[in-house]
Parts: C-alpha cells; sequence; structure tokens
C-alpha cells in the first residue's frame, strides 16, 4: 500500500507513575531520520524506540517525543506499618521510666523511615512507554496509509491524462506525415529544375523517420504500465517512482524535439505539467 512520507499521531496513557504522552510526527525526506525526545527516567529506552520506528519506516524525518507528566493528586506515600509497630512496642516499654514522655501523631511520622514515598518502578514504566509507542505508531502508519491512498489515486489520475495525450498523438501521426508530405513536394515543385524522384522519395523516408515518434510513444504506454504495476505494490515505491519519473520525462522531451507540428508540440507541453504533478506527489510518498 503506498504511504505519504507525512503524518503526525499522539497518545496518553495514565499509570500509576503518572500520565505518559507520546507524539509521532515525520516530513519528507530522502533517507530515514529518527529524532528522539525522553524525560531522564525513560532514556534508556531510545534504541529501543529507534528499533521499533525503523521497523514500520523506510524513509522519513520522523521525531518521537515521549514525556511524563507526575500524577495529579502528588506523590503517592506507604507507611513502613512495621516500624510503627516496633516503635510503638518501644514507647510502652519505656512507658514506666518516662511517664512524662509523650509522643503525637505528627512527630512519629517524621521518624526516619516511617513515610517513604512510592518510587517508580523502572521496568513497569519503560513497559508502558513502549506499549503506548506500538499504539501511536499503528496510528501513525495508519495516518501515512490514508494520505498515501489519496497520493495514489492522483497519481493514477494523472496517469489516465498522459495515457490520453499519448493516444491522441498517436492519432495525429499519419495526418502529420502526410502534410509533411505534400509541403516537400510543393517546395521541390518549385525547383527551376525537376530532381531525381528515386533522390527525392529516399530523402523523403530519411527525413520522415526523424520525426518518427511511435517507440517514444510505445515507451511512455510502458511507463504508464508500469507506473500502475508501483502504485498496487505493497513495498516502498518512493525511489522507484522518482527513476520512472526520469524516464516518463525523457520521452516528453524528446517528443517535444521530434514535433514539426503545433498540435504535437502542445501534447509535448501537456505532458510535461501532467509529469511534473506526478512528480510533485511522488515527493511525498514513502
Amino acid at each position: 500500500m503506498i504511504r505519504s512520507m507525512t503524518a503526525f499521531a499522539s497518545g496518553e496513557r495514565a499509570g500509576p507513575d503518572g500520565t505518559l504522552g507520546c507524539e509521532v510526527r515525520a516530513v519528507n525526506h530522502r533517507f530515514l531520520e529518527v529524532g528522539v525526545r525522553l524525560p531522564e527516567e525513560l532514556r534508556a529506552l531510545e534504541p529501543a524506540i529507534r528499533e521499533r520506528v525503523a521497523a514500520r519506516s523506510s524513509r522519513g524525518k520522523i521525531d518521537v517525543a515521549l514525556r511524563l507528566r507526575a500524577p495529579e493528586a502528588g506523590e503517592a506515600l506507604a507507611v513502613d506499618e512495621a516500624l510503627v509497630e516496633r516503635l510503638g512496642a518501644l514507647a510502652l516499654a519505656l512507658d514506666a521510666k518516662f511517664p512524662t514522655l509523650r509522643t503525637d501523631f505528627v512527630s512519629l511520622l517524621q521518624f526516619p523511615g516511617v513515610l517513604a514515598g512510592r518510587g517508580a518502578d523502572p521496568q513497569a514504566l519503560q513497559a508502558a512507554a513502549l506499549s503506548l509507542l506500538d499504539e501511536v505508531l499503528d496510528g501513525f502508519v495508519a495516518a501515512r496509509e490514508r494520505e498515501g491512498a489519496a497520493l495514489a489515486a492522483a497519481i493514477a489520475e494523472r496517469a489516465q491524462g498522459i495515457e490520453r495525450i499519448a493516444a491522441d498523438v498517436r492519432g495525429m501521426l499519419p495526418a502529420i506525415r502526410a502534410g509533411q508530405r505534400q509541403k516537400l513536394e510543393a517546395r521541390l515543385a518549385e525547383l527551376p529544375h525537376p530532381a531525381d524522384p528515386g533522390r527525392v522519395e529516399q530523402e523523403l523516408v530519411l527525413w520522415l523517420q526523424k520525426l518518427d515518434v511511435d517507440e517514444e510513444l510505445d515507451r511512455l504506454g510502458s511507463h504508464v504500465a508500469e507506473l500502475r504495476r508501483v502504485l498496487a505494490a505493497d513495498a516502498p515505491v518512493g525511489r522507484r517512482l522518482d527513476f520512472l519519473l526520469q524516464e516518463f520525462n525523457r520521452e516528453a522531451n524528446t517528443l517535444g524535439s521530434k514535433s514539426v507540428d503545433a498540435r504535437t508540440s502542445a501534447a509535448s507541453v501537456e505532458l510535461k505539467v501532467l509529469i511534473d504533478q506526478v512528480r510533485e506527489q511522488a515527493q511525498n510518498i514513502e
């Protein structure tokens, strides 16, 4: 399926360690270039992220950004209940010796080790981040495919136009050749001395051969067929399209250089316009 190189996708996922956010965006590029922005907690994931993106994309400048937002309710706190029980037992044991000693609840919580912030689980956090990335990459690839389908439809429409122009030129050729023969014969008739009919016929054949564009029209037809085959391929085809469009342009240029009629000259210009439009679309294809 044809894929565009430009796309954007994003997603969020809330968890015990906070809210993970992920964005993937891409623009045109000749090769694959991946940029990664990560919070410190996820820095170790950079190689895995690059590997996942490369497995899903072959061209484009792709930027991946992951962010981590702390839980809105603040950091969760854990109480060391075993330590509290030991402190309570110690307080009862010392009560007879220190009858005036009193410990309030706040003071107890301030004792080292009673309260502790629940630290993030690095492995769970990384697993959640990679899972979110895979989900966002699914949306990213789907966006590329949707835009790619629109590009393929636009290119297919112009391929029909190229095919139509080639057929029109082929239909004009017999009349153009007959007109050129008549012009040459009229000029020869104006000469003061009659020319050798055999030599005239030979020169006429050579001249018409130089103006023959049947081969160029045949190649245009082959290129259109190849273009349709490429558009139906289930693989990245951007570079293949770049090469194929060079061949299209070569045939259009040759058709123009051989033209001796305003109609074929106009056809050559129309072909170049359509080919240039296809090139603009193809530059966005992976």
